[in-house]
């Protein structure tokens, strides 16, 4: 299997396989493109690179030309998450690349960079983990495997570059300037990572390992990083004028651009959350995403656990989305091949039906806006960016009207893909309006393109004079989006 990190300063692809429970990495590939650099004032990606990055892809998927879709995992963070253009950059990638690629949240950043340390580096008490990135900084706090707090903030080493120490230049007052930004954009997680508290700080990826291995070059330290350490390398920086002319062991050409930045955002990390050492540990977001790959292979999928947290949180009721599901499984799987909906379809399906209600718990009128509203604005640990929207989607107009100018433009799915699970949820809800346990009858689809019949008992049918008249609705509201729902006999009970 493989993990793809499509980062803003370089794309990672490391390639592995599980042997005996345990990943052993393969082989690895790492291609700068600096995303970042191409992001302009109105967080428009440039057609430079949006070159650069799709030149890189075409590359990686020479490698994994042998590989199955399932089996490769593709991660975008800062940059595509930020670019305005991004989905111009997703639509074309389809044509070089043909691995979807998933956009995630900072906080999702956080949370696979802690698995990738947590699982690379056994520790059993807290600590903090610190990655500086192209575009942004994440950090994370966990004991053992489990995340406690997970922050993205909005600086890294690609940006600041920038911003702050543009076409190289280096002084005192660029690094002050630097530093104080930082110390601004940490200044909301302070009290909150401060407060919990750890034994071991970590840092990861590129920025930090250079960082490390300058100052082992200069002989300060060979194990960890400390903060007279950090200011003793700026003091030594400082006395270049340019990048350029920075001469260092442990300096490759490729990041003297990137040193002071990375820089001025570690002494700022350092200083607000007050960390006396830091190790460096050589497991990342990608390393994240392998050991989250043979998870799921072993059936342990983290969405589960989000969701389940989720319903306790906002005090679902069990019994009904038990009923919904299991509806919904039904319809799913006489509908599965006609549609060709995916395991993962399913999946999403049945996650929707077990959190369609907790807008329940704002208010009962109008839930299906309260619930997507949740579900969007939600931390949910293991979903991408689409599935988030997706699962709010679908829950959105899981009753009422399907207004179609409000269903999200997807890169990972397609809309008659979308329309046909909102389908499915809609006829498990209203099959279930009564709620109770013995209601609903064996009953039978047959599905076509924008097309459902459903079949159910014609006995049973003539007896439920609502649900047939909510049916008849039903049909009227899917008509306006073009999709054609027969029910035998339906007619026949209404006009009864």
């Amino acid at each position: 299997m493989a993990a793809v990190d499509l980062g803003s300063n370089s794309f990672h692809m490391v390639i592995a396989r599980v042997v005996d429970g345990a990943l052993q990495l393969l082989h690895r590939e790492k291609q700068k493109v600096q995303l970042a650099e191409g992001l302009n004032d109105e967080l428009v990606l440039s057609e430079e690179a949006i070159e650069r990055g799709l030149q890189v892809l075409a590359q990686f998927a020479d490698t994994l030309q042998p590989f199955a879709p399932n089996s490769v995992r593709v991660i975008a963070t800062y940059t595509l998450r930020r670019a305005r253009n991004s989905a111009t950059f997703l639509r074309r990638a389809k044509v070089v690349f043909p691995f979807p690629i998933e956009v995630i949240s900072g906080q999702e950043e956080a949370r696979f960079i802690y698995q990738g340390v947590a699982h690379f580096e056994h520790f059993s008490a807290r600590r903090l983990v610190i990655d500086i990135g192209g575009g942004s900084t994440e950090f994370a706090l966990g004991e053992g495997l489990q995340p406690l707090r997970l922050s993205s903030r909005n600086m890294g080493c690609v940006s600041y570059g920038q911003s702050h120490f543009g076409q190289g230049k280096i002084s005192a007052r660029r690094f002050e300037r630097a530093i104080l930004q930082a110390e601004q954009e940490l200044e909301p997680i302070v009290s909150s990572f401060r407060s919990a508290g750890w034994q071991q700080a970590v840092g990861t990826s590129g920025t930090i390992k250079t960082i490390k291995d300058v100052i082992t070059g200069l002989g300060w330290h060979s194990s960890s990083l400390r903060l007279n350490d950090l200011t003793a390398l700026k003091q030594h920086v400082l006395q270049y004028q340019q990048a350029s002319e920075l001469t260092l062991a442990g300096l490759t050409d490729d990041r003297k651009l990137l040193l002071c930045p990375g820089l001025a955002i570690l002494i700022a990390a350092f200083n607000m959350l007050q960390i006396d050492e830091m190790v460096y540990v050589d497991a990342a977001l990608r390393e994240g995403v392998l050991y989250e790959m043979s998870e799921r292979l072993q059936h342990h999928d983290i969405r589960e656990h989000t969701i389940s947290s989720m319903m306790r949180r906002y005090t679902v009721d069990d019994a009904q989305t038990q009923r919904v599901q299991h509806t919904a499984a039904a319809l799913f799987r006489q509908v599965q091949t006609a549609w060709q909906l995916t395991d993962d379809d399913g999946l999403l399906l049945s996650f929707a039906c077990r959190v369609f209600e907790i807008g329940l718990h704002i208010n009962s009128s109008g839930i299906q806006k309260h619930s997507a509203y949740i579900l969007q604005n939600a931390n949910l640990p293991g979903f991408n960016q689409e599935q988030q929207q997706l699962l709010a989607c679908l829950v959105r107009f899981h009753r009422r009207k399907i207004r179609a100018d409000e269903i999200p433009i997807f890169s990972l799915y397609q809309l008659p893909q979308v329309v046909n699970l909102l389908v499915l949820l809609r006829l498990a809800v209203l099959l279930n309006q009564k709620r109770r346990d013995d209601f609903v009858p064996e009953f039978t689809i047959n599905a076509s393109t924008q097309q459902l019949q459903l079949s159910l008992p014609p006995d049973w049918l003539a007896q439920q004079s609502v649900l047939s008249a909510d049916l008849l609705l039903e049909q009227k509201a899917l008509k306006k989006i073009a999709f054609r729902l027969d029910c035998p006999g339906l007619a026949e009970t209404l006009a009864g």
